[in-house]
């Protein structure tokens, strides 16, 4: 079995189930700006990226235009702070239970998301997860100079806990461009997880080690 040292685990979809509630507000903000997509359009093709970036190709896909992404992302981020302020979040079935058992296995849990490093921490602080109880790092798209699937934010856990062989570290999430982001960096474990944005068709298509329904089940290969 391979020695994992490093788990990198994506936040909403993956340890968190916050409804969707990003792509839904998202989905919101760009018919609010006279387009017309539906959440299904915006999960398959936004899932897991930084959101500006997220926007952006979505107008190009849908052949919009591209000059609206940094208006419709402004209003998102507005209107998304207040959906998070009501929003009862929750961690997804056995995270909680998960990540103290790596911590008390010596391994390393780093959180790591497409979304700002504020929107991040509302989260966190919603759920009471607290650093070096339940996870080791943060790292948000707000840490890095390019977003997934970059391996830019893996790369930067792995420099964070001085672990040098890609293959000790884990990358879990809910999207394609999760595992992409694993593959990019080499990491020794790639893991889908069906308790997020998209489905067992769509994340098979990046080739993961293991495609499970929730990141609880990794239990049994660690």
């Amino acid at each position: 079995m391979k020695n994992i040292e490093l788990l990198v685990l994506d936040m909403a979809g993956t340890t968190i189930d916050e409804d969707n509630v990003v792509y839904k507000t998202l989905t919101q903000a760009v018919n609010n700006h006279g387009y017309h997509v539906t959440l299904e359009n915006v999960l398959s093709s936004c899932a897991g990226m930084e959101k500006l970036e997220a926007i952006t190709s979505l107008l190009k896909e849908i052949g919009g235009n591209e000059k609206d992404a940094s208006v419709i992302f402004q209003n998102f981020s507005e209107q998304l702070k207040e959906a998070y302020q009501k929003l009862e979040v929750k961690p997804i079935n056995g995270t909680e239970n998960f990540l103290l058992k790596m911590k008390a296995q010596h391994k390393k849990v780093v959180l790591n998301t497409g979304y700002t490093s504020e929107i991040a921490h509302q989260l966190l602080d919603k759920l009471q997860w607290k650093e070096n109880i339940h996870f080791d790092a943060l790292i948000t798209a707000d840490d890095v100079s390019e977003s997934r699937p970059s391996p830019d934010m893996i790369n930067l856990a792995m420099k964070k806990f001085n672990i040098t062989e890609p293959e000790k570290v884990l990358k879990a999430g809910d999207s394609v461009i999760d595992i992409e982001e694993g593959k990019n960096a080499g990491c020794g474990l790639t893991i889908a997880v069906l308790s997020g944005a998209q489905s067992r068709t769509e994340l098979e298509k990046a080739h993961p080690d293991y495609i499970f329904n929730t990141i609880s089940e990794a239990e049994d290969i660690l």
